[in-house]
């Protein structure tokens, strides 16, 4: 059986990599599912512990409040997909599970909305729901043919498997993808919009010097906000192509900062997070035709000489000037 374990929120690289370690110490195959998840194939563990599934999650639950202080979530399927559909199935700090059974699996998936599939957003949910298709057992009952006209070959396919529940994936143990993480903690709790995304230009930028030092290149981008009342709401956004250039990264920043409609929250802590790294020399990079590029690139490089010689905050925007 495959356990999808949710910590709840993003965590700090250091803590997440003591979760992981947590998890190695009942099975080796655990998966890294950075900033706030694994899996852990436990197939090998419950004869060793003397435990089942649910009991080996409930002992992770129990460890994980106790040294971290996290109320986990825990999903338990026959697959990685069943295993996190199990796990954001109801409310968060639970164990629950999905037995490895054709009608248990059918039940589970009744209603289950269309959503809730991975790599189906608000587009795809759409055009399904164009053609009354809501739910994941509707999408399972149209024929193939079908769901491929509305999708494309590749995309039905794997669709319709998702939504009869069918996963081959495997969980690969190895090490975590490694992510860089920028945070702002404001003085007082911030109501202005505006010195948010001020706050946010700067951790923009301090990603992408780290990123553009180690020659790196990020692909996707998560901003957690922590409210006033230590509540916290994330998003994430896939970047067009791998970057660490400063302006695409304050861009898709503020995108994210618009997408909440924070509308004077109480903001304490901005956390910026730059995930799938890879490196920078075998990138793609998308060709431009016009001089206002290259020139950004120039300035850009200009600045992280600046950096290097006289400090972090020897050249930043005007915008974040008194933010400390």
């Amino acid at each position: 059986m495959i356990l999808y374990v949710h910590f709840g929120a993003p965590q700090p690289d250091a803590t997440f990599r003591q979760l992981l370690i947590l998890l190695g110490e009942f099975t080796p195959l655990v998966q890294a599912l950075p900033p706030e998840a694994a899996l852990a194939d436990v197939s090998g563990s419950t004869r060793y512990f003397d435990r089942d599934a649910a009991g080996l999650a409930a002992l992770i639950r129990m460890r994980a409040a106790a040294v971290h202080d996290l109320d986990v979530t825990v999903g338990i399927g026959p697959n990685p997909l069943l295993a996190q559909l199990a796990a954001h199935r109801g409310a968060p700090g639970a164990v629950r599970a999905v037995p490895d059974d054709a009608a248990a699996i059918t039940h589970f998936l009744t209603g289950l909305p269309v959503a809730a599939l991975p790599g189906v957003g608000p587009t795809t949910a759409r055009t399904l729901a164009s053609y009354g298709l809501h739910t994941a057992d509707q999408i399972a009952a149209t024929p193939l043919l079908t769901l491929q006209r509305i999708l494309g070959a590749a995309t039905g396919r794997t669709l319709r498997e998702r939504a009869a529940g069918v996963d081959p994936a495997q969980v690969i143990a190895g090490a975590p993808p490694r992510t860089l993480t920028a945070e702002h903690p404001f003085v007082r709790d911030e109501l202005d919009g505006a010195r948010q995304r001020a706050a946010l230009t700067h951790l923009a930028e301090q990603l992408g010097a780290r990123l553009r030092g180690e020659r790196q290149v990020c692909r996707s981008l998560t901003l957690t906000v922590r409210y006033a009342d230590r509540s916290m709401t994330t998003r994430s956004h896939t970047l067009p192509e791998p970057t660490a250039h400063g302006p695409q990264l304050r861009t898709a920043a503020h995108a994210l900062h618009r997408r909440l409609g924070l509308q004077r929250a109480r903001v304490r802590v901005l956390t910026l997070r730059a995930g799938e790294l890879g490196d920078a020399a075998s990138a793609p990079r998308q060709l431009t035709f016009g001089p206002d590029d290259d020139k950004n690139h120039r300035v850009e490089a200009a600045a992280d000489r600046a950096r290097a010689r006289f400090g972090p905050d020897a050249v930043r925007p005007a915008s974040t000037v008194g933010l400390g």
